[in-house]
């Protein structure tokens, strides 16, 4: 757990010509939120609620499961390759057994110097998500210049995951390269 994200499936890149892209038949979840967020590709998610929606990069999509929810996730025909994350947060006792629901959103690019950021939980650089969750989180999509030395303001209450797509970064003084998560606890109040 890093607060209450309890799970990551980091995929890609993958060609779909090789790999036959995603295709997850309908599955049941309970008691947690899946957040889908892409860097390439299009996948569309149908869920027993009768959602049926779209993915796409720079977009989230957020199924809350609640009591019970069933979906499928499938790469669109057009996907030549298809690349991205699934993060699950864990609900609190509270609002474990709620209602299922789903949200998706299309943050804005956010452009600072050495910087581009899409912010698509909670709050950052002045910049709040309107897609509800049930415990306070941080979700965001973070793009440095090469070189670029970066500082952000950050809840000191918060446990910070950095999960580094490609490239490398320095935070916390931790050396990360692709495919690394990094874990920062709480009391900072800026990540480096």
């Amino acid at each position: 757990l890093i607060g209450a994200w309890c799970f990551v499936d980091h995929y890609g890149p993958d060609r779909v010509a090789d790999t036959g892209g995603m295709v997850v038949a309908p599955h049941p979840h309970t008691g947690l939120q899946t957040v889908s967020w892409l860097f390439t590709g299009e996948i569309q998610h149908r869920d027993s609620a009768g959602t049926a929606a779209v993915v796409r990069p720079g977009e989230v999509n957020l199924m809350t499961a609640g009591r019970g929810i069933s979906h499928s996730e499938v790469s669109l025909p057009a996907t030549t390759e298809l690349h991205g994350v699934q993060l699950w947060v864990a609900l609190p006792d509270a609002t474990r057994d709620g209602d299922p629901g789903f949200a998706h959103h299309a943050p804005d690019l956010l452009r600072r110097e050495g910087l581009a950021a899409r912010v698509f939980l909670g709050s950052l650089l002045g910049e709040t998500s309107p897609v509800a969750t049930h415990t306070p989180l941080l979700g965001a999509e973070l793009l440095l210049d090469p070189g670029a030395r970066v500082r952000l303001d950050v809840d000191p209450t918060f446990e910070h995951g950095v999960l580094v797509d490609t490239g490398a970064v320095t935070t916390g003084g931790t050396g990360l390269t692709a495919a690394d998560l990094g874990y920062l606890a709480p009391g900072r109040t800026a990540l480096d």
